[in-house]
């Protein structure tokens, strides 16, 4: 998952390729309260590792169940619908999934076993409405108390003396998720007579009230349905567990694969595998969504391949009550639509992680879209010819607007755009994926292509024990991009060519040998460590003979071509940061940040003697000094390629810096820069 506190997304041209989808969060969170009600032990396959999944766990280890964990398979053992534990401080992030249906239980499960039990989140759950919830449990004698603002977490819940003589009212015009909290806790209170749901008003995201009594099934609970106003929960309901359950791939997680087939699958499709026409999730129904704005769509019980068909897009006016969260990715896929989309009936997206009618408006408009919101639509009409807009998109700590937003990388793809000037897309704080899928982007690069030139690359230069592999390799992982130690090649193919046997006077034995390097030989560059063929040799490659190697067969046309070219087969997404000699004159000329890195003679020189006196290595000194002079002069006079700054490069003498301060002083000028550092290279 990128961490970082951004991540730019370059122009994207194509897509194509296999993706494998995390398993949905609506029934992850579910079956872990399902299987925790339970008596027994249930085995959850294909879990959802997520924020939501990981707050929904620790709250039933806290109230009791035991549980054990091995990747993505779960054993739970449930608490038989009895309390173990009768006090508790559950803290439950921004999870409406685990928030909602524990309120519902642990109230119902308070009133009659006894307890006391505080739910908190994190200040955007407590703006989230819960009052709807509250008010149908305050008249079964539940006692639920708003410990802040009244109808909002954060909830004490205290007790309470059950009436249980008539049916249960509980709103479904605001969000589906109360009436799911109701049907997933009822059962517990149900022996002695049968409990009866209606439904207030016109019950909004059906489909997902399908997935709730679909799985309570599988548990058990034969809940009766007559229409959509009520629900009756037979007498005697038990939770019995199925033992072993596995959860299906998320379908609103397809939605942007789906969306990036329609866009951009020209050549070959975009498949999806986890999910398909046997899903029990009603946003699968977005593939209806996207084949009426022209994808061409192809499915099996559990896969879906996609492509374009109709381009540009067409534009729909389509009622979304069936498809709430997915259809948030038909509003960035009308960007290349042409005409206006006016997607209604979702008014459930200003009770979400953010107000995602508001938030999906402004960004849009960012990037150059006219946009009309009102209380339950939104309409969108793409930017006019050239007028797309570089767009810094700030998320909300909301997983599906970064999500979304990354579809925007495809605009040079757009009706719309000038192809010649295509914009960058900056997503702020990538890391509020981890609420449902946490290798999103990294999930999103293995099926996208671009052209190399539109990659960007931060280039960093300098003489030797100038450090410039500790500050490349540092921003690397602050902007998430990858890292070249291109100094490392030489010396990586000498380690070869020695384990090997290869003779250092075999030219053309060495030159097959360094093309082999990241063809066959998986190479990748990771912190401070170098792993070749999942072998860290960061270490070994420093040994002298090693670098007596590299010497030698450095001096091989051959060998430093080939090795110049894997140089620049590094350039992969979303971007790189690229250090060793020569590399913003030879190798990447055109990289968006030229960086220079020197500082004085005797600085580099202390650094170096430090260096190997922690490693337990006698050195010298003035030793050092003397041999870095002596280095210096030979690049700065060498006939091929001399080691001097680039015309447009950034110098920066770190003589009196930390690293940390250099890294910041790089970063600003990237941040000062953006887009046009990018744009312009």
């Amino acid at each position: 998952m990128y961490t970082t506190a951004f991540l730019d997304l370059p122009p994207l041209l194509t897509a194509g390729g296999t993706v494998r989808l995390p398993g949905s969060k609506s029934i992850s969170n579910r079956v872990l309260l399902l299987a925790g009600l339970s008596e027994g032990t249930t085995v959850v396959h294909d879990l959802l590792a997520s924020d939501d999944t990981h707050v929904m766990l620790e709250a039933l280890r806290v109230l009791g169940c035991a549980i054990e964990q091995e990747g993505d398979t779960v054993r739970i053992t449930g608490l038989g619908g009895q309390l173990s534990v009768k006090q508790a401080d559950l803290f439950l992030g921004n999870a409406g999934t685990a928030m909602r249906p524990l309120t519902a239980a642990l109230s119902l499960l308070s009133a009659t076993q006894g307890g006391v039990f505080t739910l908190s989140g994190v200040p955007r759950m407590h703006e989230r409405p819960i009052g709807d919830l509250v008010d149908a449990l305050r008249p079964l004698g539940c006692t639920v108390e708003c410990t802040g603002q009244e109808g909002y977490p954060p909830l004490r819940l205290a007790g309470g003396t059950l009436k249980l003589d008539a049916p249960i009212k509980v709103r479904g015009d605001v969000s589906s998720q109360f009436l799911t909290a109701l049907l997933l806790a009822l059962p517990l209170v149900s022996q002695n007579q049968a409990l009866t749901i209606e439904v207030v008003g016109e019950l909004i995201s059906k489909p997902y009230i399908e997935i709730t009594l679909n799985l309570l099934a599988r548990f058990g609970i034969a809940v009766e349905r007559q229409g959509w106003e009520r629900f009756i929960i037979p007498q005697g309901s038990r939770y019995q567990s199925p033992g072993e359950i596995h959860v299906e791939a998320d379908a609103s997680s397809a939605s942007y694969f789906i969306a990036t087939g329609a866009i951009a699958g020209i050549d070959k499709p975009v498949r999806v595998e986890g999910v398909g026409a046997a899903s029990i999730q009603g946003d699968i129904r977005f593939v209806e969504a996207a084949q009426a704005m022209g994808a061409q769509v192809t499915a099996g019980p559990n896969w879906l391949e996609i492509r374009r068909g109709q381009w540009p897009l067409q534009a729909v006016d389509m009622d979304c009550n069936h498809i709430p969260d997915a259809a948030m990715t038909l509003a960035v896929m009308a960007l290349y639509a042409n005409g206006t989309t006016r997607l209604t009936n979702i008014a459930s997206w200003r009770v979400k992680e953010t107000d995602r009618i508001a938030a999906m408006a402004t960004e849009l408009r960012k990037l150059g879209a006219a946009v009309e919101e009102g209380a339950d639509y939104i309409s969108i009409t793409p930017p006019a010819t050239g007028a797309w807009q570089h767009a810094s998109i700030h998320t909300y700590d909301d997983h599906r607007m970064a999500m979304c937003f990354s579809l925007a990388a495809f605009n040079p793809l757009a009706p719309t755009a000038i192809t010649d000037k295509p914009i960058s897309v900056r997503i702020d704080d990538p890391r509020c994926v981890g609420k449902t899928f946490p290798d999103y982007f990294e999930t999103l690069f293995q099926v996208v292509q671009t052209n190399p030139d539109l990659i960007p690359v931060i280039a960093v230069d300098g003489p030797t024990a100038s450090g410039k592999g500790t500050l490349a390799s540092a921003l690397a992982t602050r902007l998430g991009y990858q890292f070249l130690d291109s100094g490392s090649l030489y010396r990586i193919t000498g380690l070869l060519a020695t384990e090997r046997n290869i003779s250092l006077d075999d030219a053309e034995g060495l030159e097959v040998l360094a093309r082999e390097l990241g063809a066959t030989i998986p190479l990748r560059f990771e912190h401070e460590h170098i792993w070749l063929n999942d072998r860290d040799v960061g270490e070994v490659i420093r040994q002298e003979q090693i670098g007596q190697a590299a010497s030698k067969l450095s001096a091989y046309p051959g060998v430093r071509q080939a090795l110049l070219e894997l140089q620049k087969a590094f350039r992969g997404l979303p971007g790189l940061v690229a250090d060793g000699r020569d590399m913003g004159t030879v190798v990447f000329p055109d990289a968006a940040l030229k960086v220079f890195l020197t500082a004085t003679v005797a600085e580099r020189a202390e650094r170096r003697y430090n260096q190997l006196i922690q490693k337990g290595i006698s050195a010298n000194l003035d030793g050092i000094c003397a041999d870095l002079e002596a280095r210096d002069l030979r690049d700065r006079t060498r006939a091929v390629a001399p080691l001097v700054p680039a015309a447009d490069a950034q110098k920066l003498d770190n003589s009196a810096l930390t690293i940390e301060q250099s890294v910041e002083t790089v970063l600003g000028w990237w941040v000062e820069g953006w887009p046009h550092v990018i744009a312009g290279h």
